[in-house]
């Protein structure tokens, strides 16, 4: 059994009424991956808008593993101290990671947000030795045309994280740099300038599926 756990931040968690990026690649992997597999995480909730917390369990589509370990407005620095002990209980083997986007515009620059980074893996693999890695960078948004000295933060960030994914790739416990998908564009692949909708779901989990199997030979192509 193949144990998947998506990371991040609340275009990972998602909002009521949403199938989320999560739901779109379990379905590519119930067509392409040939063996038993599931998702997992210590959570399972969607965000709920009308109380501003991780209470929802209103998926548009519930019938599918919705484990996770992803929250609204969390980043790396809040998931680097909790991701040994998700690892370690949920014996994850692949983590499907997109953070970056809070760090960057609340709480750390691109340099404190790359040591972030590394003690996440760090911690992950503590807990994991074997542990895969597919990291995302941060996907520009609409703050990024509004805002040139966040857009450069962005754009150090992820050249920090190239760098990082570079430096830290073993064989034993190997580090994936997801490209982000190339036609992703946030007026229409997002519902508000930063959250995906259907079209940008679809594009995300093609973003993961696609590196998956190009680098680890994992899966298969996404057909959409």
């Amino acid at each position: 059994m193949l144990r998947f756990m998506p990371v991040g931040d609340s275009m990972t968690i998602g909002s009521a009424g949403e199938h989320t990026w999560r739901y779109r690649l379990w379905q590519h992997l119930c067509a392409a991956y040939g063996g038993p597999f599931t998702l997992v995480g210590p959570r399972e909730t969607l965000h709920d808008p009308s109380t501003d917390t991780p209470t929802s369990y209103a998926y548009a589509d519930p019938d599918f593993p919705r484990a996770h370990l992803a929250g609204w407005g969390e980043g790396w620095c809040h998931m680097a101290p909790l991701i040994g002990d998700a690892v370690r209980s949920c014996r994850a083997d692949v983590l499907l990671v997109s953070l970056g986007l809070i760090d960057l515009g609340f709480y750390t620059n691109a340099e404190q947000t790359a040591d972030n980074v590394r003690a996440f893996v760090a911690e992950a693999r503590a807990a994991r030795p074997r542990v895969r890695m597919a990291v995302m960078p941060v996907i520009r948004n609409i703050r990024v045309d509004a805002d040139e000295t966040f857009a450069s933060q962005v754009a150090h960030f992820n050249e920090l994280l190239a760098k990082a994914v570079a430096d830290l790739d073993d064989a034993a416990s190997p580090l994936l740099l997801v490209p982000p998908p190339p036609s992703y564009d946030f007026h229409t692949d997002t519902y508000d300038g930063t959250h995906p909708n259907a079209a940008g779901e679809h594009k995300l989990a093609a973003a993961f599926a696609e590196a998956m199997w190009e680098g680890w030979g994992l899966g298969g192509p996404y057909a959409h």
